[in-house]
């Protein structure tokens, strides 16, 4: 840590923009129509200083709170979260943004706690509120340390999970519950070939699972003889996205015994977190793999999924923090277990940070690329103007391409972007004086 410049934040600051959705999203049974972005700014008694973005998805964080507030209320939370957070920064003083993060944690979600009134507050809730200030830790950090790449912001220990240079990502394109198959339809036909299919439809148990059978039977049947030469089958793949709404493994086999019997059994190559958090039943017996998701907020609760027969695991950079991802992909480099990067309808400067993250990993099996979900472009009402506040709009390495994203050298010589300011969101805090 000698060689590391101790940073002391002296000033914090906040603010947030609501972006309005195309349609109401639905996952985790139930539906947004906004999703706030949160920036937060750290100076540092230097003078040097950085913002860092986050997009709030309390859906995602804590579906019952969600249910229990009024969307905008929700949103309220967990930004007050974010503003007693910064608090603690201020007193505070830090190495690396991991160990700041180790030493506000647990005053964080003693203060997350007592916000919500939520005893039983998921930890999801907590890390997508510092997802902001972890950001600017991170951007503070290359500052005060003189780092201007993605490369040299990573900590030597967490360096080898992160040691491949992709040259394409897979974007897993999601399919919502209320998607028309006419727009599905138009996105295998641009070239998407890992299609993402939220599960868990809305109801009882028993609800769900009609519900989400006959949605594989509709998806199948629209696209399932699609061809592409990007997989080793030729043909588009399918991966599953529950959001831990199945109670039980039971429930699931149903599902898959459906699967099979409308041969699409065998393009399923993934299922996210199907099973709820407390479910102890072991899954090395579904055939498929098993990506432990809401259940991997620390590194414990990653090692009970792989004990349980979980073989892979979704990292949330954009959602749970980098600082928690790097670790993540440490202990999962050292047990040879695939990573994937999941979304949460993210604005396109946070894609990048998660390319960063999806571009360094090894390869998903089977696919020989890493994988990276991205939703925004079909989620938010005013996507275009999003992708201007980008620092580097209109790079090649933004576009996706027949269901890629293309990395060159610029993309890594200039880490997609992140670490340069970004005029719309610094405009947030203008100061007088």
């Amino acid at each position: 840590m000698s060689s590391l410049n101790l940073i002391r934040v002296a000033r914090t600051d906040s603010n947030f923009e609501r972006e309005p959705l195309i349609r109401s999203f639905g996952f985790k049974g139930g539906y947004l129509t906004e999703l706030w972005q949160v920036a937060a700014r750290l100076e540092a008694d230097t003078g040097r200083s950085a913002v860092g973005l986050a997009t709030q998805s309390v859906l995602y964080g804590d579906a019952d709170l969600f249910a229990a507030y009024s969307e905008a209320g929700g949103n309220a939370l967990m930004y007050a979260l974010v503003e007693r957070t910064l608090l603690r920064v201020r007193q505070s003083p830090f190495f690396t943004p991991m160990d700041l993060l180790d030493r506000i944690l647990p005053e964080v979600m003693v203060e997350a706690h007592r916000l919500t009134g939520k005893a039983d507050l998921h930890p999801a809730f907590i890390y997508n509120a510092l997802i902001s200030v972890d950001n600017a830790a991170w951007g503070l950090y290359a500052a005060e340390n003189g780092y201007t790449t993605f490369d040299e912001l990573i900590p030597e220990p967490y360096r080898p999970a992160l040691s491949h240079r992709s040259d394409k990502v897979a974007v897993m394109y999601q399919i919502p519950y209320g998607m028309p198959v006419g727009e599905l339809r138009q996105a295998v036909a641009q070239g998407y070939f890992v299609l993402k299919i939220k599960t868990g439809y809305p109801g009882s148990q028993e609800e769900m699972v009609r519900k989400d059978m006959e949605r594989l039977t509709q998806i199948h049947r629209a696209v399932g003889q699609a061809e592409t030469d990007r997989t080793p089958t030729g043909k588009v793949v399918y991966t599953l996205d529950a959001n831990a709404r199945y109670e039980r493994k039971e429930t699931l086999l149903r599902y898959l015994d459906h699967a099979k019997a409308i041969g699409a059994l065998d393009r399923i190559v993934l299922i996210e977190e199907p099973l709820r958090e407390e479910n102890e039943e072991d899954v090395s017996d579904l055939g498929i793999p098993v990506a432990g998701d809401e259940s991997v907020h620390d590194e414990a609760g990653a090692l009970r999924r792989l004990d349980q027969g979980y073989r892979a695991l979704v990292l949330k950079g954009v959602a749970k923090t980098l600082s928690l991802s790097l670790k993540l992909a440490k202990l999962a480099h050292e047990r040879g277990v695939p990573c994937l990067c999941a979304d949460l309808t993210v604005n396109p400067i946070l894609v990048d940070w998660h390319k960063n993250l999806a571009a360094r990993l090894a390869p998903f099996p089977g696919l020989g690329m890493g994988l990276l979900e991205t939703n925004g472009d079909m989620n938010y009402r005013n996507w275009s103007a999003m992708q201007q506040y980008h620092p580097a709009a209109g790079a090649s390495w933004t576009k996706v391409r027949n269901g890629v994203f293309e990395l060159d050298d610029d993309f890594y010589r200039h880490s997609g972007g992140i670490l340069n300011p970004s005029d719309h969101y610094e405009a947030l805090f203008r100061y007088d004086g």
